[in-house]
């Protein structure tokens, strides 16, 4: 019988750009680093806050929230990783969700009433969400609707959706600098970024240092460019508590169930499942690990039990991170060890508002610089997918319509698409989720020409 060391020699030789494949032990303090470069690179404190923004939240409720959302994706990432899915990885608030969550808050009548109709609607969807794994009917529609083709297009438009977000929110309209000083900064981080990885792939092992931890000392250097500058401002860290507790259910928050309400998250739910499943394609492309029927269904399971987490929590649906997918290529360290550190490094930035803050502080040009490097290389990683498939005629319109529709809705103009009938609003505001749907339906419904 096949050894676990064997197995592992043989796995590391069929993906040689990996150093550290999934399963494989990586020492406590090294998964403590390694983890804490991916909380670095997401960017989990932006999905409450625009919420907090939108519905109008106090400062004392807004930080709640925060801490809320910290935990539910700490508690969640640990559960994708190492209970459910067993891959690497990380859970964090969706964006999708954004538009539904503000209509449903504000036709509940808004304050607690309205965030209460929020949870408890959440809470339904999360249960719906777990049913389907178990029962393994979401994996019957991926089978049925996802073939490779359709899939690396999936991966594709998740990176190059979030690319002109990352070049417009993060650097051209970052803010706490002029529009030079964050193309300065981000150049410098996505600089230093290509600089270690070249250093890793240059110097193997012993460069080995620098890839791995390419994406932490990216945003270091930037962040040190930002204190030069005089645009790295420290102030709501040092002003910030070292401990603080987080939401409690029925004490700081209640769950009322409206059937609209209810209505509405479900179908936000069946969208935030086909942008997670790109995720999903995406890690597995990176790991060189096709997904097996059981991964699906378990992943469909720890989707919802994540939900369902943060809805107890007080937060808002999570969701797989592909931002992550893309860190894993660069630094080559799959290891499920170092995701379960980035869960636990969740956790205690939501006890802890002073780390809480430290994150929130770096400069998003900074973050903007990684964040659009790592875009691409999950572009590239969709293509991949695709490049040992016959490109007829109607694979042509199967990949060029969903990307073109993922740039146009990108770049929607938020007037016009607040004009729209709600549904369609909720829809449209997911460009990959859109794109995915439209993938999958031309794929059916256009004839393969030999």
């Amino acid at each position: 019988m096949e050894t676990q060391n064997n197995k592992l020699a043989k796995d590391k030789i069929n993906t040689p750009h990996l150093t550290v494949l999934p399963d494989e032990k990586v020492s406590f303090w090294q998964s403590a680093l390694l983890g804490l470069q991916h909380v670095m690179a997401m960017d989990v404190y932006v999905v409450p806050f625009l919420i907090a923004m939108l519905i109008g939240l106090q400062s004392g409720q807004s930080t709640a929230l925060i801490q809320s959302t910290f935990i539910a994706a700490g508690i969640a990432t640990i559960v994708q990783t190492y209970f459910c899915m067993k891959l690497p990885i990380a859970q964090g608030p969706s964006y999708v969700p954004l538009g539904a969550i503000v209509g449903i808050y504000a036709a509940s009548g808004g304050g607690e009433l309205g965030w209460s109709s929020v949870l408890g609607a959440s809470l339904i969807g999360a249960i719906l969400v777990i049913i389907l794994g178990f029962t393994g009917v979401f994996n019957k529609i991926v089978k049925a609707f996802i073939p490779p083709i359709v899939g690396g297009t999936i991966i594709f438009v998740v990176g190059l959706s979030l690319m002109p977000v990352g070049l417009s929110n993060n650097i051209y309209n970052g803010a706490g600098a002029t529009i030079n000083q964050n193309i300065y900064l981000a150049l410098i981080s996505a600089v230093v970024l290509m600089i270690c990885v070249m250093l890793g792939s240059f110097f193997r092992q012993k460069g080995r240092v620098f890839r791995i931890t390419s994406v932490i000392i990216a945003l270091i250097a930037g962040c040190v460019a930002a204190k030069f500058m005089g645009v790295l401002d420290l102030s709501a860290v040092s002003q910030a508590k070292w401990f603080s507790m987080p939401q409690i259910p029925f004490a700081d928050f209640s769950f009322t169930f409206n059937i609209s309400a209810i209505i509405t998250m479900v179908i936000i739910y069946i969208v935030l499942m086909a942008e997670t499943t790109g995720t999903w394609f995406a890690v597995s492309n990176v790991i060189d690990k096709p997904l097996t029927d059981k991964q699906i269904n378990r992943g469909v399971i720890g989707e919802g039990i994540g939900c369902f987490i943060a809805s107890l929590l007080g937060s808002t649906p999570v969701t797989g991170y592909s931002t992550n997918a893309g860190v894993i290529s660069i630094t080559g360290i799959a290891s499920r060890r170092v995701f379960v550190a980035a869960g636990a490094w969740f956790v205690l930035f939501g006890f802890s508002g002073k780390l809480a803050a430290l994150i929130s502080a770096i400069p998003s040009a900074v973050i903007g610089g990684v964040f659009v490097i790592v875009c691409g290389i999950i572009a590239i990683s969709g293509l991949q997918v695709m490049k040992n498939e016959r490109i007829g005629e109607k694979e042509m319109y199967v990949i060029a319509v969903p990307m073109i529709l993922t740039l146009a809705l990108t770049l929607l103009p938020d007037d016009f698409l607040y004009s729209l009938p709600t549904t369609v609003q909720y829809l449209f505001s997911s460009p990959v989720a859109t794109a995915a749907l439209v993938a999958i339906v031309l794929n059916k419904l256009l004839p393969s020409i030999k």
